[in-house]
């Protein structure tokens, strides 16, 4: 036992100092397919706030403060239709709510014994579908005190691409077919169904993603409201059950 922990500590990779994890994290943004996913997805995105009426300025911080394809999806689209401010908050919180879960299960498998808790508030920012995804699947191999800036580094260099593509979207809008704009913010979802479904090692894993896709179309045609919240509670509620059944029955 204490050989395997030994051998697993020697195969985590060690950086000199925090400035040289961050820069591995920008280093390893590039190689992700996330990163052309997110280039395409907000190439639309931008093309899509030059049509509503919005300034250069303006998407390029929303790409920074929202940092979600969907909520900023949704930020353009009911401010520039003329909905209230108060109106696209709270479409976007009720957007955001997915994130939550993502940050709580990520942040104590990037923080060390001595992570102040403010270290974790750019990490927490960061935390987008491509980042969870990536940090899961790269995280393991770095030494645990390297991680948080590994993840930010990682966070910033998807992030970056995704600021070009907005861009290059808002400025070659007049350009771009509408099918096309639209086809590439199709693309994130995609992906993580796709990265989701590899990284589902677990029986538990793959049976909530099973139902989820399962029964999204149920709840969505049932309008109930908030229909990917619920679909992810029911599922992943009725796998862990599942899963903690058979695991007493072992």
């Amino acid at each position: 036992m204490h050989r395997m922990v030994r051998a697993m500590a020697q195969s985590e990779q060690h950086f000199e100092s925090s400035f040289a994890a961050f820069a591995g994290g920008l280093r390893a943004a590039p190689r992700s397919v996330f990163s052309y996913v997110l280039l395409a997805t907000y190439v639309g995105i931008g093309a899509l706030a030059h049509d509503l009426g919005f300034s250069l300025i303006w998407v390029c911080l929303s790409t920074i403060l929202v940092w979600a394809a969907p909520a900023q999806v949704i930020t353009i689209s009911t401010l520039g239709t003329g909905s209230t401010l108060v109106q696209g908050a709270i479409a976007v919180a009720l957007s955001g709510v997915r994130l939550l879960p993502m940050v709580v299960a990520l942040l104590p498998r990037v923080r060390a014994p001595d992570t102040r808790w403010r270290a974790l508030l750019l990490t927490a920012h960061l935390t987008a579908v491509s980042m969870w995804v990536e940090s899961f699947r790269l995280g393991p191999g770095i030494a645990r005190e390297w991680r948080v800036p590994f993840c930010n580094g990682l966070g910033i260099g998807l992030m970056s691409c995704a600021m070009t593509g907005t861009v290059l979207g808002f400025l070659l809008a007049g350009q771009l077919p509408g099918v096309l704009a639209a086809a590439v913010l199709f693309l994130t979802p995609i992906s993580f169904l796709v990265s989701t479904a590899n990284n589902s090692k677990l029986l538990v894993d793959r049976l909530a993603l099973a139902l989820g896709l399962g029964l999204a179309p149920v709840f969505a045609m049932a309008k109930v409201g908030l229909d990917i919240l619920v679909t992810g509670l029911v599922a992943g509620t009725i796998a862990y059950v599942v899963h903690r059944l058979r695991k007493a029955a072992q």
